[in-house]
């Protein structure tokens, strides 16, 4: 029973240790704001603005509400624990340990929560994939990394919607831009960024030779309003295309896809999955908002060359991950060094321990 009372105090210890990063007052203080705008007449005219507020509020309340509860429930596990020995029942002891394994446990993914503490980390966000240096097997190699991300998605019961999509010659697809909605998808989802490295015998190697392909995989949050920024109606240069499809009776017969160019960043951006030229449109400049948002905040002027498209190489020297096949089986984030011998399950969208492991590194 030593041992109990000793990893209850432990778990006491941990508790107090990220109690003032859960900054309590603070979320309470917001939430109160949040409610004075839902108490404003109008408010709920706009359904998609109303909705995102109120989920705001709703999800601060949550966390309070689970940090006060795991608050309680260790100092009463604690008292319960120390009681003299003659007023414990047989089984108690058993009862506690097993309500300390299901606190500990709860501990463990609340805390994933503080992970989160970056201006965008709890929203949406827009993914890029690029295909890099390696041809046909870099273009194989970007549409498995796009398979990868969906089925991650589809795990968390997050939305996933693609955007523009671009389809190489033989096998795989060039570039591809796609949206998530979830719960800190974008904190999550930026431990991707950065080149990711395939080796492996390739398929259309008909010498069954061993290739390495590369790949560029480009976050950003979703940005719905512009703050302190204004989008000129003059800087922007709109053109129109006809959509890339599979012919037959589904080809595209209008110019329906968009593209749109911030002419004083040189900034490019370009939707054609929707059905209309309006909606397309729409989209490109949700995305384009997005961009220009993380350009404006970038410190230095290599920051946003990456924004633009014209910086990091998908190529040799660069990777952030390496996915190794053959001759051995191993997955590498190289700035954590975090390993995983389960290829397989990682390209079948297990990605969470990888991404954890990155966002406890970049956390002071």
């Amino acid at each position: 029973m030593n041992e109990t009372i000793i990893k209850i105090g432990e778990l006491k210890d941990r508790l107090q240790k990220v109690w003032q990063l859960i900054r309590i007052d603070e979320k309470r203080q917001r939430i109160i704001e949040l409610q004075e705008q839902m108490s404003r007449p109008g408010f709920w005219s706009d359904q998609s603005r109303a909705k995102q507020v109120s989920q705001e509020a709703s999800d601060f309340e949550q966390e309070i509400e689970n940090w006060e509860k795991m608050k309680n429930e260790i100092k009463d596990l604690e008292e319960l624990a120390q009681m003299d020995k003659e007023d414990r029942e047989v089984n108690l002891q058993k009862e506690i340990e097993e309500q300390l394994g299901r606190l500990e446990k709860r501990f463990d993914e609340l805390e994933i929560d503080l992970l989160f503490q970056g201006k965008y980390d709890r929203g949406d966000c827009i993914v890029a994939i690029h295909a890099g240096a390696g041809g046909t097997d870099a273009q194989d190699w970007a549409e498995m990394i796009l398979r990868m991300y969906l089925r991650f998605c589809e795990k968390r019961n997050w939305n996933s919607k693609i955007i523009t999509i671009s389809s190489g010659g033989e096998a795989g697809i060039k570039s591809v831009l796609f949206e998530v909605s979830g719960k800190n998808s974008y904190g999550y989802f930026k431990s991707e960024n950065g080149v990711h490295r395939l080796v492996r015998i390739s398929p259309f190697d008909a010498e069954k030779m061993r290739h390495t392909s590369f790949a560029l995989v480009e976050v950003l949050p979703m940005v719905e309003e512009l703050k302190e920024i204004e989008i000129d109606p003059n800087d922007l240069r709109i053109d129109t295309f006809r959509a890339g499809g599979h012919g037959g009776q589904g080809v595209n017969k209008t110019d329906s896809a968009v593209r749109i160019t911030h002419l004083p960043t040189k900034i490019v951006v370009s939707c054609q999955n929707e059905r209309s030229q309006l909606q397309n449109k729409e989209t490109a400049m949700k995305v384009l908002k997005s961009k220009l948002q993380k350009y404006f905040e970038a410190e230095h002027e290599e920051e946003r060359q990456k924004l633009r498209g014209e910086y990091t190489e998908a190529a040799w020297g660069n990777q952030a991950r390496s996915y190794v096949i053959h001759p051995y089986k191993l997955v590498k984030d190289h700035r954590t060094g975090f390993e995983a011998t389960d290829v397989d399950a990682v390209l079948d969208g297990e990605l969470m321990p990888l991404m954890e492991s990155y966002l406890r590194s970049i956390v002071k």
